[in-house]
């Protein structure tokens, strides 16, 4: 189901909302992990510390897997006291599978950003991402944090959004305004992801901030049914990692009348906020290692939005339906039967599959079509698939890419 944009446009990504700031940092964290004994000539920034001037209502949705990176237990954690105020995120080094040493890094981070931001503790988030298995280099990590923090600045968020990429070849932010309850309101976001990029989060860190007055709790009571909606639809190979974090973080600045559940105005919240986030996994999934296409997945017609989010889903996550896109080839049988296998409800008889608006199969079986207009739509930027299901009132959405040799080239070379 397409989301309308709800708002203006505005240029800051998470910073964009009032009483943001971010400051980053090049800190040579790729190098170090991977035994280099001196900063790199072209280091780029690889840390960012981002923080309101005042506390925040909070949720977060995290991965799925079973093996978290101690970032991940220690942001759980500090949810808990819904008072959060910044956030310090570092690429290349995942902190992942490296023990008591790596809680203990993961908790310096966030004191050493308490300490300069005159926080507690547990009121910093801490994300990583990068190699898993790898101890981090903390005295590079405790000189980034102090420079990120006395940088600190309105203008960051772009630099903010580059600082947290690995793979990524471009950063990923975000922003909007609308008025609510009479007031403008913002919310901007940022995110990085390129590969390791499956259903259920992964290897993805996404934040989403606001400068909208919120009741005590009602971040943590829709980030989920965001994330379902816009993160978890996202897939480019079938890998899920070990960092996955999403988080949603809301300050008040703004001013505007406290917004609470069932309102006209939270509604209108949290369509603003699945804007931002399903742009950001939007531009995830076009961004896909060695991707060179964004596939669009919309299903219709399914007995509820579950359903249709499983049918969505294994199609945009089909490798065949992926390098049939990448190679061009109208092979549309692909797509029926990833959506055979899906797990959503299905009757073929009442099915239909269209590409880039074009009907290539009905009623049961394939109609005539030209297969020249359908390769020409594999060869788009963008393409779009449609799938009705013919059962029910379930929609959604998933977001995908084509499968290239460029991404074998990227992940073999990965740790090197």
């Amino acid at each position: 189901m397409a989301v309308e944009s709800l708002g203006r446009l505005v240029a800051g990504g998470l910073t964009a909302p009032r009483g943001w700031r971010a400051g980053v940092a090049a800190c040579g964290i790729k190098a170090f992990t991977a035994g280099a004994s001196a900063l790199p000539s072209d280091q780029r920034d690889d840390l960012t510390v981002v923080a309101s001037d005042t506390p925040c209502d909070a949720g977060g949705v995290f991965t799925t897997n079973r093996v978290k990176s101690a970032s991940v237990v220690i942001d759980q954690l500090h949810l808990k006291n819904n008072r959060l105020q910044a956030m310090v995120v570092c690429s290349g080094n995942a902190n992942a599978c490296t023990g008591a040493q790596g809680f203990r890094d993961a908790l310096q981070m966030a004191k050493l950003t308490s300490d300069r931001l005159d926080l507690e503790p547990s009121q910093v988030l801490v994300g990583t991402t990068g190699v898993i298995g790898r101890y981090l280099p903390m005295e590079a990590v405790k000189k980034g944090i102090w420079e990120a923090c006395r940088s600190l600045s309105t203008e960051a968020g772009e630099a903010a959004a580059r600082a947290i990429m690995t793979t990524d070849t471009v950063p990923k932010t975000h922003a909007v305004e609308f008025d609510l309850g009479g007031v403008p309101v913002r919310v901007g976001g940022m995110a990085k992801g390129s590969g390791m990029i499956h259903p259920n989060m992964a290897t993805m860190l996404s934040f989403v901030t606001t400068d909208a007055v919120v009741a005590p709790g009602w971040v943590g009571s829709i980030v989920k049914q965001v994330a379902d909606r816009s993160f978890n639809q996202v897939t480019v190979d079938g890998d899920s990692s070990t960092n996955d974090t999403f988080l949603i973080l809301a300050n008040g600045a703004a001013g505007n009348p406290e917004v609470v559940e069932g309102t006209p105005e939270a509604a209108a919240l949290e369509a603003a906020i699945l804007e931002v986030a399903r742009e950001l996994a939007r531009s995830i999934a076009r961004d896909g290692e060695g991707a060179t296409k964004l596939m669009t997945v919309r299903v219709s017609g399914a007995p509820d939005d579950q359903q249709a989010r499983l049918a969505a889903r294994s199609v945009a996550s089909s490798n065949l339906v992926k390098t049939a896109i990448h190679g061009g080839d109208p092979n549309w049988g692909r797509i029926v039967c990833a959506l055979g296998y899906s797990g959503s409800d299905l009757a073929i008889d009442r099915l239909r599959v269209d590409i880039a608006g074009l009907t290539v199969f009905a009623a049961g079986a394939g109609q005539e079509v030209d297969l020249d207009a359908v390769r020409q739509a594999f060869e788009q930027p963008e393409i779009e698939i449609r799938a009705e299901l013919g059962l029910g009132p379930g929609a959604a959405e998933a977001f995908g890419c084509d499968l290239s040799a460029e991404y074998v080239r990227i992940n073999a070379d990965y740790t090197t």
